[in-house]
């Protein structure tokens, strides 16, 4: 960076006024004069460029706040310009989102440095240097840090007792944070020793007993590092024994223990040992060409040795190392906040790493439900874990699930701590912002339990009836075809005893109209109500309401099954009449024409299938029709247009594999490869892998107008030993995501298709019905976040409701009298 910026400066002559013929001359323009103009316009060029970068990346992060790679290449620009006040403010913001690397920190740290000029600056460093050392484990960066404050803080420069006190205690945090790292810790104790070594040389030779406390701090200094597994031990042993002798306390060099305490001793043969135990671990993760799904595996295997070991200060160092190299990981991030929650349970250190670990890994759910958890078992205050909640709730996670675990996280840990003196009012207010954000996504299942839960407690603990029925009156309005909701509804009345607002909802639902036999079984159930817990004029009521009802529904069912029963005429007609059009094709094939000839007059035909026995309801059967057309009108063109390509081939005699043979694969060695990165290829497919071999062909599906990649692929392989070699990848990183690979069946997808659509969408909470309808229009996400929303269920672009029609028109079914037409012109 700094030599950019000084070529400009070095390219441009010195200033007029030394020189007397050039002040005689003011017309003629010598070389110099031309390089200045030259260098100047380029100079201003390039700032001009710069402060159009600036801006535009300026303008970027208004809109995308949370882009990261954004944040490094605005706050590179503003560090070439030398703009130090947008500079600062950049990192700052960037630090508000994103924890930063040890480099950033050290960059950051050196440029204040260059502009520190009094006390108050050097306070400012040493305060940005704090920050850092928070974030992530850094040696360097530690070794940083001591550097300057012995530097530059006067007291310890001075070696007054506070200066004194505040290095050592430095000194100590740093040995606490990286003294037991194999590689590099041995660095910490070297400066620790260095700088009390400095010392002992600033004291007095008549000051006898302060020089004699001063070295049996080093001697302790130099027995606590030979007690620890560190590279090098060797060396130390012998720079020990080396500043022994230095001390009067002679030894013999060739003996390696020699004058060399027994206690000491044994320590340092325990701790070599140790320390060959680890090499191996070691030596794998110094691989500097291992790729990250690589070095992750290393470091789990590690770490599963330091645990099964059982010292919980060498697997805390671990993690710390693992999580700076590899900080997405939210594997390491889980496995290192679980050990903390089972091993240590100490509340700072707890405090710590869950907010780097949700800092790092926004997008895991499971990470805040465990920090909130973990921040309940520590009895923290009530402001710390709604803070932490609602971070939560701003971030964005995969899916609609997560997002009701961590409001349900929330509201367990209010009902816990309700005996604390907790208003109810924080439980209810929890779970109206879960309603209005989750609502329009949530499964029957998953809402069901949410606003199950929230009547209960509204019940119990809020002691509030009116409020329960409030809560399942919202949910009849949404979702009154869902019989679940009416059951669960007239189970909270008849627990309470209220037998008479259960009858109420009995006679507010026997008529509406549920998925499968839900009609029916609400009337029985009426019944039986009526039987254990009414007068007989209620049970003569009742019978005299469902008794009709019963029959409508009974008449119902004869009807769909006599339209099943055409449809399965119709498709048996079809049929044959699909094999009449494939012999009909296969004599075509032996008239000398075009293929394209051939295609036009062969078309294949769509058949219907009858095969949805699901649902019961007239959408149903429409949707089933279309779906099994779609699905046989293209196995036909594949099969018909097979058939040419054979027949062609046969008559010109083009048998051999000079031409290009049609693109059908049959999936009988092939895996299906999903949850690409985007920018992933066919190279990076193909390297992926390159560790196993076999691969014979790549397909990398793409968007068809856009032509950019979907995210999913097919690879072939050349036998099944090479397929199950592939498997075994799965869930490895390929450009950082993890891809889920599968074996790829095509027999399923045909046994879908012949089946057609099946009536699981009757669970949907949205179903077609008096209160459903509403629910299935475009989904709306409203609620208090800022940040992000859970990604929307849409229909596909240019979808209409004509799309499932199996008519054409208004998509309706006609009367039977136009049906039996309609099959008859058929």
């Amino acid at each position: 960076m700094a030599t950019e910026e000084e070529v400009p400066e070095a390219a441009a002559p010195a200033p007029a006024g030394g020189g007397g013929d050039d002040a005689e001359m003011p017309d003629a323009a010598s070389p110099s004069d031309s390089d200045s103009d030259s260098s100047d316009s380029d100079d201003e060029g390039a700032a001009g460029a710069d402060e159009l970068r600036i801006q535009a990346l300026e303008q970027a992060l208004q809109e995308q706040p949370l882009d990261y790679e954004t944040h490094v290449q605005y706050i590179q620009c503003l560090r070439k310009s030398g703009n130090i006040e947008k500079l600062r403010a950049a990192r700052e913001e960037m630090n508000k989102y994103y924890p930063l690397t040890p480099k950033m920190w050290q960059e950051w740290a050196n440029d204040e440095i260059s502009l520190s000029t009094s006390e108050e600056s050097f306070r400012d460093v040493e305060k940005l240097y704090e920050r850092g050392v928070q974030e992530y484990l850094s040696i360097k960066l530690w070794r940083d840090y001591l550097d300057y404050v012995e530097e530059h803080d006067p007291s310890v420069s001075q070696c007054t007792p506070a200066g004194l006190s505040k290095m050592r205690d430095l000194f100590e945090r740093a040995i606490t944070a990286g003294g037991l790292h194999v590689t590099e810790g041995s660095k910490l104790w070297a400066a620790y020793r260095e700088y009390e070594m400095a010392i002992l040389i600033t004291i007095s030779d008549g000051n006898d007993e302060e020089k004699a406390k001063q070295v049996q701090r080093i001697r302790t200094l130099f027995h606590r590092q030979l007690s620890v597994p560190l590279a090098e031990m060797e060396s130390t042993l012998v720079e020990y024994k080396s500043w022994e002798a230095e001390q009067g306390n002679a030894n013999d060099p060739g003996s390696n223990f020699d004058g060399v305490p027994s206690n000491v001793t044994s320590a340092y043969k325990k701790a070599n040992d140790m320390y060959n135990e680890r090499k191996q671990y070691e030596d794998q993760l110094s691989n500097a060409g291992a790729s990250e799904a690589d070095k992750l595996q290393e470091f789990l295997k590690y770490l599963k040795f330091e645990e099964s070991s059982g010292d919980p200060a060498r697997v805390q160092v671990l993690y710390e190392r693992a999580v700076s190299e590899l900080p997405v990981s939210s594997d390491l991030w889980m496995g290192y906040t679980s050990y903390l929650d089972r091993s240590l349970k100490v509340p700072s250190v707890l405090r710590s790493v869950y907010y780097r670990a949700t800092r790092n890994c926004t997008w895991v759910a499971e990470l805040w439900v465990h920090y909130l958890l973990s921040l309940e078992r520590i009895h923290s205050s009530e402001e710390e874990l709604r803070h932490v909640f609602e971070r939560a709730v701003q971030c964005s996670f995969p899916t609609i699930q997560e997002y009701l675990n961590v409001y349900l996280t929330r509201v367990h840990s209010l009902r816990r701590r309700i005996s604390d003196g907790l208003d109810f009012q924080l439980i209810r207010q929890t779970f109206m912002d879960a309603a209005e954000f989750l609502s329009p996504q949530l499964g029957t299942k998953e809402l069901l339990h949410l606003n199950a839960y929230w009547a209960k407690l509204e019940r119990n603990l809020g002691k509030d009836l009116a409020a329960a029925r409030g809560v399942w009156e919202n949910t009849t309005k949404k979702s009154g075809s869902v019989l679940e909701v009416w059951q669960q509804y007239i189970s909270m009345e008849m627990e309470m005893g209220n037998i008479h607002a259960a009858r109420s909802l009995y006679k507010r639902c026997y008529s509406k109209r549920f998925a499968g036999s839900g009609s029916e079984d609400i009337c029985h159930a009426w019944i039986r109500f009526e039987e254990e817990n009414g007068t007989l004029d209620d049970y003569d009521l009742a019978v005299k309401k469902v008794t009709p009802r019963l029959k409508e529904l009974m008449m119902f069912k004869s009807q769909e099954e006599a339209k099943d029963e055409a449809y399965s005429m119709l498709n048996d007609n079809s049929n044959a009449d699909d094999s009449y059009q494939k012999r009909k094709a296969s004599k075509m094939t032996n008239k000398q024409q075009p293929p394209a000839k051939k295609r036009k007059e062969n078309p294949p035909k769509s058949a219907k299938s009858s095969d949805d026995q699901g649902s019961k309801t007239q959408s149903g059967h429409s949707a089933a029709i279309t779906a099994v057309e779609v699905g046989d009108v293209t196995r036909e063109k594949v099969e018909a247009s097979t058939e040419m390509k054979v027949d062609s081939d046969s008559r010109t005699g083009n048998t051999g594999s000079n031409e290009p043979k049609p693109s059908f694969y049959n999936d009988k060695c092939t895996v299906f490869v999903s949850n690409i990165d985007l920018k992933a290829n066919e190279d990076d497919l193909r390297r992926f892998f390159s560790d196993i071999g076999g691969v014979t062909a790549i397909r990398l599906l793409r968007d068809k107008f856009t032509k950019k990649s979907r995210g999913l692929a097919y690879v072939d392989f050349s036998d099944n030993k090479h397929l199950e070699a592939a498997l075994k990848k799965n869930k490895q990183r390929l450009l950082g995501k993890k891809v889920s690979i599968a074996r790829s069946d095509p027999s399923k997808g045909k046994k879908s298709r012949e089946a057609g659509p099946s009536s699981k969408g009757h669970d949907n909470l949205s179903q077609s019905g008096d209160d459903g309808a509403k629910a299935q229009g475009d989904v709306k996400i409203t609620g208090k976040n800022t940040h992000f929303a859970p990604r929307s269920v849409v229909k596909p672009l240019g979808w209409t409701t004509k799309d499932e029609k199996p008519d054409g028109g208004t998509g309706e079914l006609k009367s039977n009298e136009e049906f039996r037409n309609l099959l008859l012109k058929k």
